[in-house]
């Protein structure tokens, strides 16, 4: 069989499990808390002073986090989906 069909019949991902959906919302919502705060750092810094480092540096450590927690769970229920035998070489 040649790969492009091998590869069109493979499933490419697991089914997302209520679980990794809330993990990818967590994510995502840490993201877009991250980006609009360093988009308004100049105004935290003005309302906060003392504030606005420490809110972006928990926010950067809390999203890098759960970037690692969601792929790694993600890969892992990706490779339990594949079996054992599906990434090895034929």
């Amino acid at each position: 069989m040649p790969l492009w069909l091998d590869l069109l019949r493979t499933p490419m991902a697991a089914p997302e499990t209520a679980e990794l959906r809330r993990l990818r919302l967590c994510w995502q919502v840490l993201c877009l808390a991250l980006a609009g705060t360093l988009f308004l750092f100049e105004d935290l810094q003005t309302l906060a002073p003392g504030l606005a480092t420490p809110l972006a540096a928990c926010l950067l450590i809390a999203t890098l986090l759960q970037t690692g927690l969601y792929w790694t769970r993600k890969n892992r229920a990706d490779a339990a989906l594949m079996g054992p035998n599906e990434g090895e070489a034929k």
